[in-house]
This record gives structure tokens, C-alpha cells and sequence, in this order.
């Protein structure tokens, strides 16, 4: 049966930072984005209006060369490639869900991830809006980790989530399996587990520890 990793990116495999913010500091943006983001903060937008408002400060800025660089600097966990290739070796899968741009996200599948499913934009450089339907929002990790380990035949015991913020509370008050990395004490505190620290190898070891040898057998 296997047993399916849920990943968030923003703050969780990005560390302390978020996809906006790097193409932000990247094309000289940084301004416009923490004004949208002292909006968001006020409950004045929701997920959806914050990532249709980002056309209108990257319009004409984006090349996927820029977003490859603002990738490539950005501060990423330790030990990524590692976790992954552990993961696909012992025949589990690995999923990352991000209410971030899918043009960044995608970034993530050369590093081993299955599959990552991210807020779909226009093709770059942006010709206009995303789609609102198109932004995930934070419900939208429940409704997809059930699409995909229904597809695996996964049952929810056999899912583990890693997480940072309360976007990420949806799906760890949905699993029993949930390791709050780097996170906040809101999300600290729905979480099984709680990791400090630079190396997803290290969360990685404790999400094992959730299951019996016998789980992991399966």
C-alpha cells in the first residue's frame, strides 16, 4: 500500500520565506509584494485575490530564466534530494501542495518529488490574471491529498503531513500523521510532531517513527 508524504513548500521547504518573496527580491518587487501581503495579513484579501493581484506587480518582469534564478538562490531545507530518493527506494510517493505559482513549484520535481500541485498560472512571461478557480486555498490540501492517495490506494493512517503555518491546518486536523517543521505554536500544536531545525532529514526520521516497522513493511 505505501505510505504517501505530504509536503508544504512556503516556510516548510523553503525556509523562512516564500516563493513571492524570492521572485519579489529578484525583480525588484519587494515593495508592491509587502504591501499585498500587509493586506492579506488584515483578513482585507484571501488567497485567491493575493495570487490574481501578482500579475499586476510581475506583469512584463517574469522570464522563466528569472524564476529559475530566484529558485535556485532561495533557502531551501537541507537534504531534500535525500528524503525523496528515500521515499521513491522503499516504493512510497511524495506530493507537495502549495498555494504558490505552479511556474516556481514545478522546480521541485528535479529534486524527486512525485508530484507537485501548486496555484496554475498563465504560461511565462504572464499574458494576464491566473484564473481565481485556479489558486489553491488552504481547504484545497484535504480535497487533493484524498484525490491522490485514493489514486494509490493509500488509506489516511498511511499519509504523513509536514507543514509550517495555519495554512496547513486543514490537513493536519484532517491526518493523524503530522510533523509541524519550523512552524508556528498554532501549527505546533495540532501537530503529532514538532521539528526544529535546517535538515528535512531530521523531520523526515521523525515522521517515521509514526509508524510500526509493520506500517512501513506494507
Amino acid at each position: 500500500m505505501g505510505i504517501l508524504h505530504i509536503f508544504d513548500m512556503d516556510g516548510t521547504l523553503l525556509t523562512g520565506s516564500t516563493a513571492s518573496l524570492q521572485i519579489a527580491r529578484h525583480t525588484g518587487t519587494e515593495a508592491e509584494l509587502h504591501d499585498l501581503e500587509a493586506r492579506f495579513a488584515s483578513g482585507a484579501i484571501d488567497t485567491r485575490t493575493f495570487s490574481t493581484s501578482l500579475y499586476g506587480i510581475w506583469r512584463d518582469r517574469l522570464t522563466a530564466d528569472t524564476v529559475a534564478a530566484a529558485y535556485a538562490a532561495s533557502p531551501w531545507l537541507e537534504g531534500i534530494a535525500e528524503v525523496c530518493a528515500d521515499i521513491r527506494t522503499r516504493g512510497e510517493h511524495s506530493l507537495v501542495i502549495t498555494m504558490s505559482p505552479d511556474f516556481f513549484a514545478r522546480h521541485l520535481l528535479a529534486l524527486g518529488f512525485d508530484e507537485v500541485v501548486a496555484s496554475r498560472f498563465p504560461p511565462l512571461p504572464l499574458a494576464g490574471p491566473p484564473e481565481p478557480g485556479d489558486i489553491l486555498t488552504p481547504a484545497d490540501k484535504v480535497t487533493i491529498t484524498d484525490r491522490v492517495r485514493a489514486r494509490h490506494a493509500v488509506s489516511r493512517d498511511r499519509c504523513v503531513a509536514y507543514g509550517d503555518s495555519m495554512s496547513d491546518a486543514p490537513l493536519f486536523r484532517h491526518l493523524r500523521h503530522t510533523v509541524a517543521v519550523n512552524a508556528d505554536h498554532h501549527l505546533a500544536d495540532l501537530a503529532a510532531l514538532d521539528y526544529r531545525g535546517g535538515d528535512l532529514t531530521r523531520a523526515y526520521g521523525l515522521a517515521r517513527a509514526l509508524f510500526t516497522p509493520a506500517d512501513q513493511a506494507q
